[in-house]
């Protein structure tokens, strides 16, 4: 009978260990105790560790399996046959830290004294209909409509305000350009503000 054709050989189904298995069923948990111990001739062929290995991996899954089916409840379902876990007995460290509450920033105090609520997901939305093009385009930011005007070719000024501008040398576009700068530099120093503010109260 040739290697292909013949059948693979059936594993015991117990495990006999000189120290026993501890379990938490609850997280699919088999302790071995034992330790490994590696025959001479696998320590020097690869083959033979990774089949002594998995030879032990397998004692492993075969007694946690042993131990599920004797001490697990097992119900028929339409699905299937379920068999319910007991809950985790061994505790595991949290991933993340444990979340601490931000330190109340001064615009949260006065929205809190004023009774202001944070604006809903649509009313946060960076767009706006335009009537006149019939098509939605955002309030600021790249081509916002808050700089509308300023690329145009020619912006209409009446002759007062072009006598006023002369007169301090400034013009239409600078002056929306200078606008813009300033408003960002005041929110970058509120933000430092309540930066400071925040960690003061720590």
């Amino acid at each position: 009978m040739s290697t292909a054709t013949q059948k693979p050989v059936k594993l015991p189904v117990t495990v006999d260990k000189p120290t026993p298995y501890t379990f938490d069923l609850g997280l699919l948990l088999a302790n071995d105790p034992n330790p490994v111990s590696i025959p001479p001739t696998a320590a020097a062929d690869r083959t033979s560790l990774e089949t002594h290995l998995t030879s032990v991996a397998r004692d492993g899954a075969q007694v946690l399996i042993n131990q599920l089916l004797t001490t697990c409840t097992i119900t028929s379902h339409r699905d299937g046959v379920l068999l319910t876990l007991p809950p985790p007995q061994t505790p595991l460290p949290r991933e993340k830290p444990i979340p601490t509450p931000k330190p109340e920033t001064k615009w949260s105090a006065f929205a809190k004294r004023r009774g202001i609520k944070p604006k809903t997901r649509e009313q946060r939305r960076n767009l706006q209909y335009n009537e006149a093009t019939g098509e939605f385009e955002r309030k600021w930011g790249y081509k916002g409509a808050n700089k509308a005007g300023q690329d145009d070719a020619i912006i209409e000024v009446s002759a007062k305000q072009q006598a006023a501008e002369r007169e301090k040398g400034t013009s239409v576009r600078g002056d929306k350009r200078r606008e813009i700068r300033e408003r960002v530099k005041r929110n970058e120093r509120r933000m430092r503000r309540n930066l400071r503010n925040a960690d003061g109260r720590k």
